[in-house]
């Protein structure tokens, strides 16, 4: 051991930092010898880590066996951590207490874990001891951004409460890169496109950044202005940005494969589906430390289907799709699953729509009735299809079928914020109030039997507002009772305060007095509004009639427009001083100036007029009264027929 330890010595005074490679081959040489050199072995593994070889680190530590696992905990986890075992990392750097580098460590695996609220509770101890140095605290903003950007995107509300000043992040353009992110998350586009532009200028202006490196930082801050653009709906400047990489010297698999992603969506937008299955398919995805985060595994993967169904693969689509669908047989609100159940649908129906889809996907619900994506896609359809009652009552079935479970999760599904507001956007459109309240009130009793902390505020405090102006006054109650609840809850909640204290105002005036000082007056409110204005401008339409009146006057423009409009002709010699006929349009028998002309004729019209001679039979009720022909006439007729000889006769 005297010889290993003289010969380690010899090897750390010839060697510089950036021997790493002749340290593993002098350690080589020394475990051939002696296999189990802890010495050795330590020397080698830190060589290894500064190489970035972390899997060869992780074998040697396991080689070492317990020995060498005690003296390397901190470069244990670390290790494991850029390999992607992160629940191993987080473990181990866990249990080496209140070492700073240990806790940066379970804070970087906690984050690639997506355990975000762990990771800030760890860097807000982290970045509230005064032991922090200065390069400590730059990585500490850099860090803290990134999860706050990384959390947004993610959907889970950030519980950083400002642990870094984000005017003293944007001086490094890492963390001015983070917090455009963040906005880019919470849809405010153009202030992110602001961020992206300082965070750009600054790495190119950093003296501390060989170009190459400048190049690699660079990247991922014009993707995310692609992304922007997109967003914003301007393709060509997107176009413009993604023409300018080159994508063979993107190493970074994941950096590569968004990168392609974009170019599938502005440069390759036009060419033929089958070209882009292929581009999307080129590049594999990345595993490890480098792997995506989950809600870009998930776009990725709905990307995925999407080419697949362009180019009709709906077979492939439905097996797939149907696989895992299977595996969630019960009623979820997962936003992964119940999306899959869109590229299911579609891949059910082979790309058909209108009432030909909704047929379809009608027989497909009944088979899976607790399937509350495919629901929402059948609804979906009968609204575009102009049918919003058959809209209306699929999502009412549904909603009963969950209710009959009693299932606290099904309960939770039937009574989630989007589905109420799906059903009393429906109710509103046509008018159903009582709907609207019924709906309201049955989700607000469920939620408030629930822990405060899950209750949704905006669900509570949109059914207090619609029950409270209800004239029930079983609704009023519930309404009140709300009202009291969120503010008892949260005392600055303006909404919840200003309904607290109309619903006791009668009833309870000295309960909502204090509260009553916390609102803005009533005058301070009206200041800047012009009545005069208002007036001019009369009253809106509520925007279902408006919607509806609209839709009609199109279609009454367009039944108008497909008459053919007739041409008036007038008489070429017509007087247009000469007094036209009152009686033009009745028949020529019943106009005053009508004479009959004959004396057939003449006779007929005495034989309507009043007072002429009638037929007796008349008067015994067994005939119609009729004219008398006196035997004048009947002889005339008779000698007519002799004057001129017939057929057959002589």
């Amino acid at each position: 051991m005297g010889t290993t330890l003289q010969s380690l010595s010899a090897l750390m005074q010839r060697s510089s930092i950036n021997d790493h490679e002749e340290l593993i081959k002098s350690c080589n040489s020394i475990l051939k010898k002696f296999r189990t050199d802890v010495d050795a072995q330590h020397i080698k593994t830190i060589a290894l880590i500064k190489l970035d070889r972390f899997e060869d680190a992780i074998r040697v530590i396991e080689e070492g066996g317990d020995v060498l696992k005690k003296r390397l905990p901190l470069e244990r986890s670390y290790a494991l951590y850029k390999i992607g075992r992160l629940d191993e990392a987080i473990s181990i750097a866990a249990s080496l207490g209140p070492q700073r580098g240990a806790k940066h460590v379970e804070a970087q695996a906690s984050y690639r874990a997506e355990d975000f609220d762990r990771t800030f509770k760890i860097y807000r101890d982290l970045i509230s001891d005064v032991k922090a140095s200065t390069g400590e605290l730059t990585d500490l903003q850099i860090n803290i951004t990134a999860t706050e950007a990384q959390s947004l995107w993610a959907g889970q509300s950030t519980l950083s409460k400002d642990l870094v000043s984000k005017r003293d992040a944007l001086d490094i353009f890492e963390a001015a890169y983070n917090v455009a992110c963040e906005q880019i998350a919470r849809g405010y586009y153009e202030r992110a496109l602001e961020l992206l532009k300082v965070s750009k200028e600054l790495c190119e202006a950093s003296d501390e950044l060989s170009p190459e490196d400048k190049k690699a930082e660079l990247l991922p801050i014009k993707m995310q202005e692609i992304h922007v653009y997109l967003q914003q709906g301007k393709i060509e400047e997107g176009e413009a940005l993604i023409r300018g990489i080159d994508f063979a010297e993107v190493t970074d698999l994941s950096t590569k494969l968004i990168a392609e992603n974009l170019a599938i969506l502005t440069t390759d937008r036009n060419i033929s589906p089958y070209i882009k299955h292929k581009n999307f398919s080129r590049t594999p995805r990345p595993a490890g430390n480098d792997k995506f985060f989950s809600y870009q595994n998930d776009i990725l993967s709905r990307n995925a289907l999407v080419i697949d169904l362009m180019v009709q693969k709906f077979e492939g689509v439905s097996r797939s799709t149907s696989k895992t669908l299977s595996q969630h047989s019960s009623t979820t609100l997962s936003s992964d699953i119940n999306s899959l159940a869109v590229f299911d649908a579609t891949a059910h129906t082979q790309g058909a729509d209108g009432r030909n889809a909704i047929k379809k996907i009608s027989s497909l619900s009944a088979m899976r009735p607790h399937d509350l994506g495919l629901t929402l896609v059948l609804a979906q359809l009968q609204v575009a299809d102009g049918n919003i009652n058959a809209a209306i009552s699929t999502l009412e079935n549904f909603s009963m079928k969950l209710e009959e479970t009693g299932d606290d999760s099904d309960m939770m599904v039937r009574f989630s914020p989007g589905l109420v507001n799906i059903l009393v956007t429906l109710y509103r459109s046509q008018g159903r109030k009582h709907h609207i309240n019924s709906e309201l009130s049955k989700a607000a009793k469920y939620w408030q039997g629930k822990d405060p902390s899950s209750q949704p505020i905006s669900l509570l405090r949109a059914a207090a507002i619609s029950l409270f102006n209800s004239h029930d006054s079983a609704d009023i109650a519930t309404a009140t009772e709300i009202f009291a609840h969120l503010h008892s809850r949260d005392g600055s909640d303006r909404i919840a305060t200003a309904g607290f204290v109309a619903s006791h105002a009668i009833s309870s005036p000295a309960l909502v007095e204090s509260s009553l000082k916390s609102l803005s007056p009533v005058q301070e409110l009206i200041a800047g509004v012009d009545v005069s204005h208002l007036e001019a401008a009369g009253v809106q339409l509520p925007a279902s009639t408006a919607t509806s009146a609209l839709k009609q006057g199109q279609k009454r423009r367009s039944s108008e427009a497909l008459k053919k409009n007739k041409r008036i002709r007038k008489p070429k010699n017509m007087d247009p001083n000469e007094k036209v006929d009152p009686e033009r349009w009745l028949p020529l028998r019943d106009r005053s100036s009508y004479r009959p002309k004959g004396k057939k004729g003449k006779q007929r019209a005495a034989d309507r007029t009043q007072g002429g001679v009638v037929n007796d039979k008349a008067d015994d009720g067994h005939g119609s009264p009729t004219p008398v022909k006196n035997a004048n006439q009947v002889i005339g007729s008779m000698g007519g027929a002799r004057k001129k000889k017939g057929k057959g006769k002589k």
